[in-house]
């Protein structure tokens, strides 16, 4: 009897501390949570006041997740998209692949016509951009996240808080509303969002995708426990940065995916090197391409378990 009652004891001691963890870890959550939204009051989604087209992205297969990237440029009055990117996830592998479709690659929108791929956010939203990629490379894309570039800086310092060190090649200023210097340096959110955003330079765009994708790359390394741990707060400052219909389960399933296990991340740019050519039409100077080639660039992308970055 009294070991009956030791023992029933222990179990219940047991539950209780379990319980108070949950709890604990319920409030700790709440806590980051608002914490994230108090950080971003200035977010343009924060009151869900813009709205767009149902997006009727493609059901999951065989754990493979593409979410279209879209990001986002108040600068921009006519309402295009300022990059396009597609993350791809491999729920097996946890791998994931960032393919760049550069913003003034020549493709045929559909019920539009012919124009720059970054003019189907103005015209229709996600939803148009993903038909426009279905239609011209054959990709189906599940889900979509639109950010604003403002949010870019906060959303960094919390997944890579003792920054990240890129080398500049040379001083970039013009249009950034800051002055980077040449040279080794680790910059944080703000340095990081003009260091990804400049393109008045030889390299144009190009180069700014290539900031981009390696930026990402690697914050993508330095992801680790204590961003699981600042995931609450993450989510409260992507509700007010972030449109998206990517549900908070799949987020922490590809967090803790990342976080524990050993991936990788792949990069492609769209239009791949020698399949364009610089062309000037009634929409502007746009890039027009060899869809094939890139098209199977693309497949063998996605299929391949082992890539190197594309040039």
């Amino acid at each position: 009897m009294r070991k009956s009652k030791k023992s029933r004891k222990w179990l219940r001691n047991l539950f209780l501390t379990f319980a108070l963890v949950i709890v604990a870890g319920l409030i700790y959550s709440v806590y980051q949570y608002k914490s994230g939204l108090a950080m971003a009051d200035d977010g343009p989604y924060k009151d869900d006041g813009k709205t767009y087209d149902p997006f009727e992205g493609a059901d999951v297969q065989f754990g493979q997740i593409n979410v279209l990237l879209l990001g986002s440029d108040a600068r921009d009055e006519d309402g295009r998209s300022d990059s396009l990117m597609i993350a791809h996830y491999d729920q097996t592998t946890n791998d994931v692949k960032l393919i760049s479709i550069m913003r003034d690659t020549y493709v045929d929108i559909p019920e539009h016509g012919m124009n720059k791929i970054n003019a189907a956010f103005a015209f229709g939203g996600p939803e148009l951009v993903r038909k426009t990629i279905k239609q011209n490379f054959d990709i189906d894309v599940n889900y979509y996240a639109v950010a604003d570039f403002k949010g870019f800086p906060k959303i960094i310092d919390l997944l890579a808080p003792d920054g990240i060190e890129v080398d500049i090649p040379y001083e970039m200023s013009y249009g950034i509303g800051m002055t980077l210097h040449p040279g080794k340096q680790t910059l944080h959110g703000d340095g990081l969002l003009g260091y990804v955003r400049f393109r008045h330079d030889r390299l144009s765009d190009f180069g700014r995708v290539e900031r981009q994708q390696e930026v990402l790359t690697k914050v993508k390394e330095q992801i680790g426990v204590s961003s699981l741990m600042n995931l609450p707060k993450l989510l409260g400052v992507a509700d007010s940065y972030f449109d998206t219909n990517v549900d908070n389960k799949t987020i922490l399933t590809i967090g803790k995916g990342i976080v524990n296990g050993k991936s990788s991340m792949d990069t492609l740019r769209i239009p791949i090197a020698n399949s364009y050519e610089d062309k000037r039409t009634n929409v502007g100077d746009v890039l027009d391409i060899d869809l094939d080639k890139n098209k199977q660039a693309l497949e063998e992308f996605l299929s391949s378990k082992d890539n190197e970055k594309n040039d």
